[in-house]
């Protein structure tokens, strides 16, 4: 392409030999990129005499008022209720949000996308699949459309990352089960389908060493997510096989812990803190319907709001131009206390 005009973005990290993400973001703000990344971007600037219609990028960003929501399964009580906040401050900002689900299939996150991609909408609030997601798919994505990540962070994709931080999940939860009875085993599936899992795992075996206990991970086969099926059905066997260690459980999520719960009670067993209890069992999460299992479930608790109205604000800003450094907002959960544990 030497010595004719580079017309777009596309054709200029093409002589330049910079991937198109990585050349957009530096646009959005050079000091997101690498400064080994942004001296070459800058020295393939001068070589090439190209500037980007910046003007353009943004008219073509703001062509409608339309701002997508997409959450791996819109089923699952979690993404629902964030999804209904995020829903709801984006009206209250007078924008019409729309929802998708990828519905946990990383092809069907990539069709989600593609579809928003033609709907040109504002802005993007995504909670990708995370692992299993298409990385490159998701870069070009966000190249082209502004994109707040939330729930599940992908290496620096996207405007910036808003979610739980999930260390703090289980570490804090895991020291009130240590100071309170018995140290608990830790119950997950062995395929799980959302990345946090993985996160709370090792947050729980690093709290147990911390507090000078054995860790006890019980894994349970059952990918998916029918979280609560598997559950039971895992809680089965580890009670007949007699795999939990201690008589307190802490489960990876709240709808493990309600198909645990089940378990217990199809088993007999006793689930709650009085002297006549056999067990004791917490999730994390804050499921909407953990209040109402029977016994309430003890969980430590997202904060819908403050991870809605975060995740909103920093999008509705980026929208109107004001795109910041790249930063990861990370937010406490609240300990709740019920009476299985």
């Amino acid at each position: 392409m030497a010595g004719q005009k580079i017309r777009n973005m596309e054709e200029f990290a093409s002589v330049s030999g910079i991937s198109r993400p990585t050349v957009s973001k530096y646009f959005n703000d050079p000091d997101s990129v690498r400064p080994s990344t942004r001296a070459r971007i800058e020295a393939a600037l001068e070589q090439h005499d190209y500037r980007p219609n910046i003007y353009a990028m943004n008219q073509n960003r703001k062509l409608t008022k339309n701002v997508g929501v997409v959450v791996p399964l819109l089923s699952d009580p979690y993404f629902a209720e964030i999804a209904r906040n995020l829903e709801q401050r984006c009206i209250a900002a007078g924008y019409r949000p729309t929802l998708f689900s990828s519905h946990g299939d990383p092809a069907l996150e990539v069709e989600v996308l593609d579809t928003l991609r033609s709907l040109k909408p504002a802005g993007v609030l995504l909670a990708p699949l995370g692992r299993a997601s298409d990385r490159q798919a998701l870069e070009r994505f966000c190249a082209d459309v502004p994109t707040l990540i939330f729930d599940s962070s992908v290496d620096q994709i996207g405007l910036a990352f808003v979610g739980s931080d999930n260390f703090q999940f289980t570490a804090h939860i895991t020291d009130y089960l240590c100071r309170t009875g018995e140290p608990p085993c830790f119950f997950e599936m062995k395929t799980p389908a959302n990345p946090n899992a993985h996160r709370r795992r090792q947050s729980y075996l690093n709290a147990m060493e911390a507090f000078g206990h054995a860790p006890n991970v019980v894994s349970v086969d059952g990918e998916g997510w029918a979280f609560e099926e598997i559950g039971r059905l895992g809680g089965h066997d580890a009670l007949q096989q007699g795999r939990f260690s201690t008589n307190t459980i802490l489960c990876s999520n709240d709808r493990l812990a309600i198909g645990l719960l089940t378990a217990c009670y199809e088993q007999g067993v006793r689930v709650g803190r009085g002297k006549d209890c056999a067990i004791r069992v917490a999730g994390q999460d804050g499921h909407p319907h953990s209040r109402y299992t029977c016994p309430p479930l003890t969980t430590i608790s997202h904060n819908y709001d403050a991870v809605s109205q975060t995740a909103a604000e920093a999008l509705f800003t980026a929208i109107e131009g004001q795109v910041s450094p790249w930063k990861s907002t990370r937010l406490e959960g609240k300990l709740i206390l019920r009476d299985s544990a």
